[in-house]
């Protein structure tokens, strides 16, 4: 059973970008439509970064997206939280995650030096970037990631990554919030920028102060233009309209999670 949020549908949806659904099962049955999704998003959860389907399936993904990049044929990654993490874990190659407990917090991003020259916030007007590392926009729930010292001492991981930004955890350890690729077009943050526009549970924090909204909405733009300079794409109106997660129903789950609506496929 697979599943994904109705925020991400909704975040990817007010920018003009369509929300199709990929099963780890069937996709490691023999069924890949890389040739046919222009982008692709990996999203949060609790799953292994290894041995999970889900893990086995992104790994086969990652590898069809280095090999097309590599010949031309743009096609762009980006992961969120759990996405972030099995990023550097698949080009690590090896899990390289310690505790760094953020839990239901909002935190400004510590920006690198390297962000000033980041495709990723490019579209970002200088004021917002300035409120984004000033203003708790960034909303943090997980308790692991990639400490600095440890992104740093990987040499894959520097090689490949850019890191944007970097924050402290609530046991005072620093970690890598925010990283790019340097070569292929694969974008990772530890946070979750979609929440800030579509949850709204009172007992989490969810940004939603104009500057919150704004940075949401261009991070979504921005993916979704990554995915306009690929050439993939259905042949069929037909084919295209059966892999919409629209056929799917999501779920009301607000009354035992933080968030409002999930779909299962």
């Amino acid at each position: 059973l697979n599943q994904t949020r109705e925020d991400h549908e909704k975040t990817f949806k007010s920018v003009s970008g369509e929300i199709f659904s990929v099963s780890s099962v069937e996709f490691l049955n023999g069924r890949c439509l890389c040739s046919l999704f222009d982008r692709l998003l990996l999203i949060g959860g609790t799953v292994d970064l290894q041995t999970s389907d889900f893990a086995h399936a992104a790994k086969i993904y990652f590898r069809l997206a280095l090999k097309a990049n590599d010949v031309g044929d743009y096609f762009p990654i980006w992961g969120t939280c759990l996405g972030f993490q099995l990023l550097t874990v698949l080009v690590a190659e090896e899990n390289l995650l310690s505790k760094t407990p953020a839990e239901n917090i909002s935190l400004p991003l510590n920006f690198t030096s390297e962000a000033a020259s980041s495709p990723m916030f490019e579209a970002f007007p200088p004021e917002l970037l300035t409120a984004l590392s000033q203003e708790a926009l960034a909303a943090n729930f997980h308790h692991f990631g990639v400490t600095d010292q440890m992104f740093m001492r990987n040499e894959k991981l520097r090689s490949f990554f850019s890191v944007l930004s970097l924050n402290k955890a609530e046991n005072g350890v620093v970690f890598v919030s925010t990283m790019e690729g340097r070569k292929y077009p694969f974008y990772g943050v530890q946070w979750h920028p979609e929440v800030n526009r579509f949850q709204w549970n009172p007992l989490y924090s969810f940004p939603h102060s104009q500057n919150a909204v704004r940075m949401s909405s261009l991070l979504a733009e921005f993916f979704v233009n990554e995915g306009r300079r690929s050439s993939h794409h259905f042949i069929q109106a037909e084919e295209e309209s059966k892999e919409l997660i629209y056929n799917y129903n999501p779920l009301y789950v607000a009354n035992f999670t933080s968030y409002e609506q999930i779909y299962f496929f």
